[in-house]
């Protein structure tokens, strides 16, 4: 009874706090946002930009912070994760999808509309970031107090950068009693040249500094008016989208010029074809209609799209019959990690096809095709932005569609060069992307093979310095730069092949310098490299299900490994099995699955040795003509506990 109490005093101290910080320098909007003219607010008065940041630093905290001192929601000490509608994202404490929302803040008795995007934080999820800076002219850039700099942090900075943003140096949970600002603000001197003086401290949980952020994005963010032209001909930029089962693909979009209103033909320029306007609005978060959008400002758009290939993430849509430039968009997402799905049972297959039919259309950068295996049946081979992407998806799959999968080891995409089109049918061309090792064709029509290499980036304390160089050495990695962060920390980049750290790369970084490096990594496209395919056999009989690709110099001991799993995992026959791993016809490793034998000569308790040795005879025979004529069954529980991550 005293703890409950204590702990409503802690709450309502708190909100107590944050009212007053707020009362003090802010002036409540009267009204909603769907209660206000649009039109108001030319370009001079908008300001759109996004929160990036480590995984961890309090991206959606601030959001839900500048959410209620805007009045977009109500002040409650239960507001957490506001934007982060998904069950995995508030289960994992992670942005999956970037979220948008449209608020009004009043600044030296003027109104500006601030269209703000809450961005994911991990590398696998960088295309997020990358589409949602697209429709932004600013960004706020969120550093942990505690922590300091982080791998993640200085990719999504030199990716702001790139695109020509106003970043807004930010201090996250000063509050902390471990927290250091001035440690972090000269590592943020150090590494991106950003002065002191300009980086602003905030405690998002307790509100403390948010006022002078939302001050902030409208002083230094510009206003989108070099890029916008209200006059010209409708230009819209589509930087997301997502499904909706009742209006069909619901389109996130920048009105670029002219405007946008409800009942207008528009046509996309990637595919041509012409659709009109049903529905229009912007996220305040939630979805509010308005009649119309005007130069500049971030909103969505429903016109009966029914599959999200036709909303294409870069496209630009404009009034039909005009002849504009279309807006230059941005790269596709590219899938980095392959792997099957299968359910775990047959019977569900329509189910769980059905089930990835409408993930997908909520997550485009997923890749389906249809695969077969005779272990594991009829399934997909579906590629992802990266490991966790895999995870989420699975998880998704789970709990949104209570679908159970088999998911097999993941693998990368290889770019192979073979000699000619007529001695491969199956092939089209010179060059060919492979992406199952099933596909991989014959090393005698083979030219040269490359794989996709990675930059790492690794920031981790002195201490494990000698651990991570040593991790990095026996992944095949090549130091690029290695400097110091500050007096404790180090900053290093590794050019390492993506295929060794798409499985356990980061897990065994964490395990050696205690959880305390982080790593992010930027594709840097194909390389060539001598890889081989790596065959399992069973009784001199190859299983394509167990096949992968590798590199020469990993296959000796990646057969090694398998073949002792294979041997703990596959059950014992009447005859003794033999597993080998071999490339091409050189066995590389061996292990040996002991028969089961009968003790024949139990019943003999004495007597002639020779009665003994003819029943042991017997019994010889008999297991060299079933190992003669009988196979290796291995059941489907084997290969689900082989082929599983």
């Amino acid at each position: 009874m005293c703890q409950s109490i204590i702990r409503k005093n802690v709450r309502d101290k708190l909100h107590i706090q944050r009212s007053q910080i707020c009362s003090s320098v802010y002036r409540s909007v009267e009204g909603r946002l769907d209660h206000t003219d649009l039109s108001s607010f030319p370009p001079e008065r908008i300001r759109n930009f996004s929160v990036i940041a480590h995984v961890d630093h309090g991206k959606s905290t601030l959001a839900d912070r500048i959410l209620e001192y805007t009045g977009a929601i109500s002040k409650d000490s239960t507001n957490k994760q506001v934007l982060d509608k998904l069950q995995v994202e508030r289960e994992r404490g992670i942005t999956v999808k970037a979220q948008t929302a449209s608020v009004i803040y009043e600044y030296e008795n003027e109104k500006y509309l601030l269209n703000l995007i809450d961005t994911p934080g991990h590398v696998d999820f960088n295309y997020e970031v990358s589409r949602s800076l697209a429709a932004c002219q600013g960004a706020v850039l969120l550093v942990d107090a505690n922590q300091g700099i982080q791998a993640q942090t200085v990719a999504n900075f030199y990716l702001a950068f790139a695109n020509n943003l106003a970043i807004i140096p930010v201090l996250n949970k000063i509050d902390l009693k471990t927290a250091d600002p001035e440690a972090v603000k000269e590592q943020m001197m150090n590494l991106f040249e950003i002065d002191p003086d300009e980086v602003l401290q905030v405690s998002a949980k307790l509100g403390t500094g948010v006022i002078e952020v939302l001050g902030a994005v409208v002083q230094r963010v510009p206003s989108p008016t070099d890029s916008c032209r209200p006059d010209a001909p409708l230009r819209v930029l589509l930087f997301d989208s997502w499904f909706d089962r009742y209006k069909g693909v619901v389109c996130l979009i920048l009105v670029v010029d002219g405007s946008l209103k409800t009942g207008d033909f528009i046509t996309s320029s990637h595919s041509s074809k012409t659709y009109e306007v049903k529905d229009l609005g912007i996220l305040t978060p939630q979805e509010t209609p308005v009649p119309k959008l005007h130069t500049g400002q971030v909103g969505y758009f429903t016109a009966n799209i029914r599959d999200t290939k036709d909303a294409l993430i870069g496209d630009t849509f404009h009034l039909k019959g005009a002849k504009v430039e279309p807006l230059p968009g941005f790269k596709q997402a590219k899938p980095m990690v392959f792997a099957g799905v299968y359910p775990m049972d047959q019977g569900e297959h329509s189910a769980l096809r059905a089930a990835i039919e409408r993930l997908c259309l909520n997550d485009g950068s997923v890749s389906v095709s249809i695969e077969s295996s005779s272990a594991l049946g009829q399934g997909w081979r579906l590629g992802f932005l990266g490991l966790l992407h895999m995870d989420v998806f699975n998880q998704r799959l789970e709990q949104e569609h209570g679908a159970q999968v088999v998911i097999t080891t993941p693998s990368v995409p290889y770019l192979v060069k073979v000699k000619g089109t007529q001695a491969i049918q199956q092939y089209r061309g010179e060059e060919v992307l492979i992406n199952n090792p099933v596909l991989w064709p014959n090393p005698s029509h083979i030219v040269d093979t490359s794989e996709p290499f990675v930059m790492g980036t690794i920031i981790t304390p002195d201490t494990y310095l000698g651990a991570v160089i040593g991790l990095c050495q026996e992944r095949r990695g090549v130091q690029q730069n290695i400097r110091n962060l500050d007096n404790v920390r180090i900053i290093m980049t590794y050019k390492l092949p993506l295929n060794e750290i798409v499985i356990d790369f980061f897990d065994t970084l964490k395990s050696l310098t205690s959880g305390y490096a982080t790593f992010d990594y930027e594709d840097l496209g194909y390389e060539s490299s001598l890889l081989v395919k790596l065959d399992i056999l069973l009784n001199g009989r190859a299983v394509p299900e167990l096949s992968t690709i590798v590199h020469s110099s990993q296959a000796r001991k990646i057969g090694k490994r398998m073949c002792e799993k294979l041997e703990n995992t596959l059950p014992r026959h009447l005859f003794q099995a033999f597993i080998q791993a071999a490339v091409g016809g050189n066995i590389l490793a061996r292990s040996t699955i002991r028969a089961v034998r009968k003790d024949v000569v139990a019943k003999c308790y004495g007597g002639d040795i020779t009665r003994k040795m003819k029943l042991l005879k017997r019994q010889a025979e008999g297991k060299k003509k079933m190992k003669m004529y009988g196979n290796i069954e291995v059941p489907r529980e084997a290969f689900i506990n082989i082929l599983k991550r």
